[in-house]
């Protein structure tokens, strides 16, 4: 191992910067080792393979101190064409992408400092990768631990929904981001071709958007990465790590059962974080639970972790829905085996004067008008932003047309998906339906349990989608997403059923009346209940050793309004984060986010949003700053997108570029 290059990271762990991993083509990647201090024997490593900047990790990453401390090196890899690695990109999880990740491993396994055992972790795009490069089965790739992921790229994803398109998320966060983010040039301390790398990323690399904005229906171009498809081809151990308030609450219990080999999920309450700074908790120390797999696997150790229950979620309960609450109400459980043992369904039925009623009772019809502003309560979906829990459903529920149960005599306990089956009539070609479960306490309060959509016009195929048919009954099922909950006694169950989730999905361009269809064969839920107790002992897992403040605390405040004009249907929201970390005695990012976007209930095809996000680096001596911004404006017929590109040092511009497309919607 080069100790002579090794920089102290933390207690017990050094960082060895600059490596350069070749590839098949030429290609070489930047990565950095995090490394015991003092260590001379061979280790088993963890690989994290991402494109978000190896070089830009702050000090105190309990991630890259804490396994070192272990006995593991971990590896921080950065994608072709992202930070120091060379090479261009165009786009996410590319083939290429998932070669170079076998190579990777493979380069990696043959070092001396590295006993043979490579494993892949990480969260998000991390999580990702590992899945992905596991199809390609490397032969030194000894488990993955995804965190916070997706097992299928169209449905479960930042870019669709559904069959709707996603509206604030890319446009201000990750798809706006990486604009900027890949526009940033590597550090020249640790890449002598620094200039070569960061010149060739300027020239060649392309706004993802473009592509994703073009593929608008499922089809080839995202079934590539969708690994719950070819989920037999993962022949190495899986440990998932998920979270009811990310925005991935689907993809690890299904493919937990699809997956054919040693494997355990863990599914808290959490936001997108990592288990031991998400919100809300109870958090816990996640990387005991990953040493003691690593141990299990890459050591031989007895640590038990095997002959536990595979399954562990956290099962919530009713609390106060507040949007920035630190810890969720509820409580463990562990099961044997998925599908559950004694699983069975329940169906509740719309009915006449709002009612949830277990029998269906006489046919009739109620009224639905699309409300293009409802969804400002549902909370902000978490694919990377920290901030915006779901609220009281109240204000949406006004909005919506709504149904609530007679009160519970006894807990319900639900975990599984949900299956909304509606039936209606409607004046729109083009109409999305939305259909949400929430937890009504005896004071009211309505707490968002779980929600699911569908553009009507993927009723039959999410490949081949076919307007609606004014005035012509039409059946709908929607699969509302996975979720873990105990009714207790004494509260109701209430279904909200409405034609928008602003401003997390764009909204659909006709304005539409509706009739919801009560009856035998009308609307309806199914809940997957569950046995009150799971059928193993719970989990008793070491807490997180970092304490969380609320997001409203912190300097400065992120901030999330919603304006509703008073004179108009017109509503605005409005998101703004910063944030800076300093690296290290000469460095320090400062990131900044922000989005507008406004929609009009009478003209909801007029939407539009508009993201900027600047990434700065500051040194001593300069500044090298990159913003980018994003417009996207709706019409009847299209999406009409302008990107612009800067590049600064020291205030004077060094690169800048633009993008515009007009792109047709696909009755969306």
């Amino acid at each position: 191992m080069p100790l002579n290059q090794a920089i102290p990271y933390g207690p017990g762990c050094d960082v060895i910067k600059g490596v350069r991993i070749p590839m098949r083509d030429g290609v070489r990647l930047g990565a950095d080792l995090y490394v015991p201090s003092g260590g001379t024997e061979p280790l088993p490593v963890v690989m994290e393979y991402i494109p978000y900047r190896k070089d830009e990790v702050a000090p105190g990453d309990r991630f890259y101190g804490v396994l070192p401390q272990k006995g593991y090196i971990v590896a921080r890899v950065d994608i072709r064409g992202t930070g120091a690695s060379e090479g261009t990109v165009v786009d996410e999880y590319v083939e290429q992408e998932q070669l170079d990740g076998y190579d990777a491993i493979e380069w990696i396994a043959s070092q001396a400092w590295c006993d043979g055992h490579v494993n892949m972790m990480g969260i998000s795009y991390g999580g990702f990768t590992a899945l992905q490069v596991a199809t390609h089965r490397p032969p030194h790739l000894t488990s993955i631990i995804p965190m916070y992921f997706t097992d299928d790229r169209y449905t479960d994803d930042c870019h669709y929904r559904g069959g709707h398109m996603r509206q604030y998320y890319d446009v201000s966060f990750y798809g706006n981001f990486m604009i900027a983010y890949n526009a940033m040039p590597p550090y020249p301390e640790w890449n002598p071709n620094w200039a070569e790398i960061w010149e060739e990323h300027l020239a060649s690399n392309e706004p993802y958007m473009l592509t994703w904005l073009r593929n608008q229906v499922d089809g080839p171009y995202w079934r590539h990465g969708s690994v719950g498809d070819i989920a037999d081809r993962i022949a190495c151990p899986v440990m998932i790590i998920g979270g009811w308030r990310d925005g991935y609450p689907n993809p690890p219990l299904r493919l937990y059962e699809k997956l054919q080999v040693p494997k355990k999920a863990i599914i808290g309450p959490w936001n997108h974080a990592v288990p031991d700074v998400a919100v809300p908790g109870p958090r816990i120390d996640h990387l005991h639970e990953v040493t003691r797999w690593l141990d299990h696997w890459c050591k031989g150790a007895d640590t038990g972790i095997m002959d536990e229950p595979p399954i562990a979620v956290f099962m919530q309960t009713h609390e106060r829905p507040d949007a920035d609450r630190l810890d969720a109400a509820g409580a463990w459980r562990a099961e044997a085996a998925w599908p559950i043992a004694g699983a069975s369904e329940r169906t509740l039925h719309i009915a006449a004067d709002g009612r949830l009623a277990e029998a269906p009772g006489e046919r009739g019809d109620d009224l639905l008008e699309y409300d293009a502003r409802v969804g400002v309560t549902a909370g902000l979906w978490s694919g990377g932003l920290q901030f915006g829990q779901p609220g009281d459903q109240r204000p949406d529920e006004a909005l919506s047309a709504v149904y609530t149960s007679a009160i519970l005599d006894e807990p319900l306990t639900i975990l599984g998906r949900a299956t909304a089956n509606l039936a209606f009539t409607t004046s729109a070609t083009v109409l999305g339906f939305s259909v949400s479960i929430s937890d009504v306490a005896p004071d009211g309060t309505s707490h968002l349990v779980t929600k699911g959509m569908l553009n009507g016009t993927r009723r039959r195929s999410l490949t081949d989608p076919e307007p609606l048919v004014p005035g012509e009954r039409t059946d709908l099922q929607i699969e509302v997403d996975c979720a873990a909950w105990r009714f207790e006694a004494g509260h109701r169950i209430r279904v909200a059923i409405a034609n928008a989730d602003w401003p997390n999905v764009w909204p659909t361009p006709e304005p539409a009346t509706s009739l919801l269809h009560r009856g035998p064969d009308g609307c309806r839920i199914t809940l997957p209940e569950v046995p009150h107790r799971g059928s193993a002992d719970p989990p008793v897992f070491v807490p997180s050793p970092v304490a969380m403040g609320r997001h409203a605390l912190r300097t400065p405040p992120p901030t999330w309004n919603v304006i509703h004009d008073a004179l108009t249907r017109r509503a605005t929201v409005r998101i703004h984060e910063e944030g800076e970390e300093r690296i290290d005695a000469t460095t320090s990012v400062y990131r900044d986010f922000d989005l507008e976007t406004v929609v009009d209930a009478d003209r909801p095809a007029r939407a539009t949003a508009y993201g900027r996000h600047s990434s700065t680096i500051r040194r001593t001596g300069y500044e090298t700053r990159a913003v980018s911004t994003v417009l996207l404006e709706g019409t009847a017929t299209h999406f009409h997108l302008t990107i612009d590109l800067e590049v600064r040092v020291n205030d004077m511009q060094h690169h800048a570029r633009q993008w515009t497309a007009s792109i047709p919607r696909e009755l969306l």
